[in-house]
């Protein structure tokens, strides 16, 4: 049954109307993919989301809103298109946040709907998943040549290089069918349950499954909690609309109450290194220098070395060589040197990359070293119990004799579709480790009256915005390795708080909700899409080191409300930054530069760049996002601005640890 009731009639013929107008192409001739129906199909089973885009339909819908807002008697839905037209227009650039944060709603979700189907993609060039087909392009698939353990590609001098990838996604896929022991898939268990441990941990990602391996090896019983499910090669079908709702916090829906940022984070065994970009960057020792002057201990850059140096061992990060590089990266490399800036090779975590370019809807191929192929089996290997589709609710101390009290961890066992709870379970151990991220974590400290001080305060998100070159040439950003160069020569301004520049996989969703626009003129930039070059600006944000930029707060409903808002030092940066990868595309050979400002910026020779300083920041303004959300339980020396200690241990919780990102004391500078 559909957690969200049906829609009315005049609610579907809000939607139609806005589907006409947003994306024309979907109803261009018989046949065409209805995206009003995926659409709707897409939030059935989001409860939260799905009741407020109704409440959104009826009330752009409404007469009221009309008369009130566009100056016409007429609902949304009996307008002519042109009028039409003219108020998203208007909406779009209104000097009101929340007209603003409506029409981007509107628009992100019918996008990313339409151009993340299918059957809509074929018509702007993208190829589709590289398991089904031959490698069309030369950065995609087994490179030629010799392997080398010391390498992060595949190669091979021998096999059928057009097909060898698909060899390669087949011997995974059989490898990783049976579920290993000790992983207990909650969707195929019925009634309550009850389990008892030395240690419980709460996630799987980067901190949870470094911990649980960690601990199991020194001897614990460990019982692992991921509230996303446990998926393998075989499940991974390279395809947005199937993935994203998959392995995406929220379904890939996750925001800032405001929906000036989109958050993009895991929610499945394997955290967010199931679907990141693979990257791998130390710490600056400015960074950590700053760490320990603010409480943290034992993080000098020679202290962390050796710590780094067993990590990128454990999951083989290594360097990207000369000759797997995307078009797209190569952006990166030629246009920062043409412009007298600094560039870099990156290393990545991968065993036999076919640069098949999906790395954000999960690895077929068994070549990102996640910690669903790491620190996982490490655990379960020392007798660690993992289990899935468990949403942790609260920690309760039970009992308070001896040196470390015995806590209660409690939560629903939930559908694996709908997220609705099928069941209870109950975890008592001595020790907690939360490692839940930087909205999960102190979500649950706060449900657990373990919050204030700290907690869910000094929200750091890394402000990411792209700048798109327009090439006369195929640059086909889908494929090939997606991070596998950077510019870091601005990391160290406004006192070390810089930013630098890196590539995304440009997958179609994703592309269409960033682009800014709607209607012919945004379906004319995605009909260029096999010559698109998309760069990332991230911005080291919290300059102002006094102030919390945002927060999450638990809510009555069990979700968390995440508010965020840069500072103008941040804003000056990131406005600097987008200048610098505008200029870099430009020195690499693109006609043109697009912004995912609102209007759209369109740059075509280097002194236009200068405009982009003047252009808002402000929400949904500008297209923003992150992947790396932090600092919501930072380690410090004082109790009431930190969350922990600088052990990890929260503040006046004995035994109950963080060990996710939510720890920093400021942003780290780098993925």
């Amino acid at each position: 049954m559909s957690a969200v009731p049906p829609y009315s009639d005049r609610q579907r013929k809000t939607l139609d109307a806005l589907c006409r107008r947003i994306i024309p192409a979907a109803f261009a001739h018989p046949g065409s993919a209805d995206v009003a129906a995926a659409l709707e199909a897409r939030l059935a089973n989001d409860k939260v989301l799905g009741e407020k885009f109704r409440l959104l339909l009826s009330l752009f819908g409404s007469r009221a809103c009309s008369v009130l807002f566009s100056r016409s008697v007429s609902r949304f839905d009996s307008m002519s298109g042109q009028r039409q037209d003219a108020v998203l227009a208007a909406w779009e650039v209104s000097g009101i946040a929340l007209r603003r944060t409506i029409v981007q709603a509107f628009r992100k979700l019918i996008l990313s709907t339409y151009y993340a189907m299918p059957e809509s993609q074929a018509g702007i060039g993208c190829r589709g998943p590289l398991y089904l087909r031959e490698t069309e392009v030369a950065w995609e698939g087994v490179l030629d040549g010799t392997e080398s353990d010391g390498e992060p590609v595949a190669r091979s001098s021998t096999a059928n290089l057009r097909t060898a990838h698909q060899e390669i996604a087949r011997a995974a896929a059989l490898a990783s069918e049976p579920t290993p022991d000790g992983v207990t898939q909650f969707t195929d268990v019925n009634g309550d349950v009850e389990i008892t441990a030395d240690v419980c941990v709460v996630g799987t990602g980067a901190g949870g499954a470094a911990a649980a391996a960690r601990l199991a090896e020194a001897g614990y019983d460990v019982v692992i909690l991921e509230e996303g499910g446990y998926w393998r090669e075989s499940n991974f079908t390279e395809q947005e609309s199937e993935m994203v709702p998959r392995l995406y916090a929220e379904r890939g829906n996750r925001s800032t109450e405001d929906l000036g940022f989109s958050l993009l984070q895991g929610r499945a065994v394997g955290g967010s290194t199931l679907v990141n970009w693979m990257i791998m960057l130390r710490t600056p020792p400015w960074v950590l220098d700053e760490w320990q002057r603010m409480g943290a201990e034992g993080m000098s850059e020679s202290e962390m070395r050796p710590f780094y140096e067993m990590v990128e061992n454990d999951v083989h990060a290594r360097k990207v060589p000369g000759d797997a590089h995307a078009p797209n990266n190569r952006v990166i490399l030629d246009g920062a040197s043409r412009a007298g800036w600094s560039s870099s090779v990156a290393k990545i975590n991968a065993r036999q990359c076919v640069r098949a370019g999906f790395c954000g809807l999960g690895c077929r191929y068994g070549a990102k070293q996640s910690t669903l192929l790491t620190y996982i089996p490490r655990a379960l290997a020392a007798g660690a119990r993992l289990y899935s589709d468990a949403r942790v609710d609260r920690v309760r101390i039970v009992e308070t004799g001896g040196r470390t009290p015995v806590k209660q961890v409690t939560g629903a066992i939930i559908d694996r579709e709908t997220h609705a709870p099928r069941a209870a379970f109950t975890v008592r151990a001595p020790i907690v480790v939360l490692a839940a991220g930087a909205v999960g974590t102190p979500t649950i400290l706060q449900r657990s009256s373990m919050g204030g001080g700290g907690v869910g305060k000094y929200l750091r998100l890394h402000p990411v915005t792209a700048v798109i070159g327009k090439f006369d040439h195929e640059v086909y950003g889908t494929a090939g390795i997606p991070q596998s160069s950077l510019s870091d020569h601005f990391i160290r301004q406004n006192g070390d708080y810089g930013f630098w520049i890196e590539c995304p996989a440009l997958l179609p969703g994703l592309a269409g909700a960033s682009i800014p626009g709607f209607g012919a003129a945004h379906r004319a930039t995605m009909l260029e899409f096999p010559n698109l070059a998309s760069l990332i600006v991230l911005n080291r944000d919290g300059a102002e080191l006094g102030k919390s930029n945002g927060d999450v707060t638990a809510t009555r409903s069990g979700g968390a409300r995440i508010r965020y808002r840069m500072t103008s030092t941040d804003s000056r940066t990131l406005a600097g930054g987008i200048a610098v990868a505008g200029r870099i595309q430009l020195e690499a050979g693109a006609r043109e530069v697009l912004t995912l400002h609102t209007p759209q910026l369109r740059v075509s020779t280097l002194r236009d760049l200068d405009a982009i300083a003047n252009a808002p920041m402000g929400p949904n303004q500008i297209g923003l996002f992150s992947a790396h959300v932090n600092g919501t339980c930072r380690i410090g020396g004082d109790k009431a601005t930190s969350g922990c200690t600088p052990d990890g241990e929260r503040y006046g919780a004995a035994g109950v640890y963080v060990a996710d990102g939510s720890l920093f004391p400021t942003a780290p500078g780098v993925n």
